[in-house]
C-alpha cells in the first residue's frame, strides 16, 4: 500500500493488518510517521518501507529488495491534490502539473510495472488503484484541471495495463473511494464519507474484482463509474 502514513492509506493498512494480512506499508518518510510506527508495533505483520512514488530508482530498489515476495494485492494509493486555487481558469499555475502527474499517474504505472512479477507470483494477482470521480470525463464539473487530468490519465494507463497483463491473470481495478473526510478534501465544502467507511468499501470492491471485471472503474459502493 503506497501512501500508508495517513488518510485512506493508513486506514487500509490498519484494516488489513487487523484482519491478519501481512501488510507492506510505504511512505516517503515513515520514520516521521508516529501513527504508522505505532501500527507496526501493534501488528507484527506490518512491514514499513520508505518509498517516494516519484523516485523510480527507489521503486526499482524496493522491487529488488522484495524479489521473491508474492504480493496478492498491490494498492496504488499515494496521491496529491495540489492547491485547487491555482488549477482554475485565470489562475492556472502550470508549474505544479508535472508534480501531480508524476505522483498520481506515472508513479502508479511505474510501481505496477516494477512489481508485476511479485503480483503474478501471488494467488489473487490484483493491482488496485485509488482513482477519483473527478477523473471521469463524463462527470467533470470543471476546475482543478491538473488533478482531474492526472486521474483521467491514470485510468487510461491502468486500462492499458489490464489489457497487456490479462493473459497472466492479473486483475486491475480503478476505484473512486468517495470524497473522503481527510486533509486532501478539506478545501471542498461538499458531503463526505468517513475514512473508515471508505476503506471498508474499497476493500469490498477489491475483493469483488475478477478477471471479467478487470480494467473497470468502480465506486467504493460497488457501483460502476462513468468514464
Amino acid at each position: 500500500i503506497t501512501g500508508s502514513n495517513r488518510g485512506l492509506g493508513f486506514e487500509l493498512a490498519s484494516q488489513y493488518a487487523a484482519d491478519g494480512w501481512t501488510v507492506i506499508a510505504t511512505a516517503r518518510t515513515p520514520d516521521d510517521d508516529d501513527a504508522l510506527q505505532n501500527l507496526a508495533a501493534q501488528y507484527g505483520s506490518v512491514r514499513i518501507e520508505p518509498l517516494d512514488v516519484t523516485n523510480h530508482a527507489q521503486i526499482d530498489a524496493l522491487a529488488e529488495k522484495l524479489r521473491g515476495t508474492a504480493i496478492d494485492v498491490l494498492i496504488n494509493n499515494a496521491g496529491v491534490l495540489g492547491d485547487p486555487n491555482i488549477q482554475r481558469l485565470g489562475n492556472l499555475d502550470f508549474s505544479i502539473a508535472e508534480h501531480l502527474f508524476a505522483t498520481n499517474t506515472l508513479g502508479p504505472l511505474k510501481i505496477a510495472d516494477a512489481f508485476l512479477e511479485h503480483v503474478a507470483a501471488s494467488e489473487t494477482k490484483k493491482v488496485m488503484n485509488v482513482s477519483s470521480i473527478v477523473g471521469s470525463i463524463t462527470l467533470t464539473g470543471g476546475n482543478i484541471y491538473f488533478y482531474r487530468a492526472s486521474k483521467t490519465a491514470l485510468n487510461m494507463l491502468m486500462r492499458n495495463f489490464a489489457k497487456d497483463t490479462e493473459k497472466r491473470g492479473i486483475i486491475v481495478g480503478m476505484i473512486h473511494p468517495g470524497v473522503v473526510d481527510t486533509d486532501m478534501s478539506a478545501p471542498f465544502d461538499i458531503p463526505k464519507v468517513t475514512v473508515e467507511e471508505s476503506a471498508t468499501g474499497v476493500r469490498d470492491v477489491i475483493e469483488w474484482y475478477t478477471p471479467d471485471t478487470s480494467g473497470t472503474f468502480m465506486q467504493y459502493t460497488g457501483e460502476p463509474m462513468a468514464w
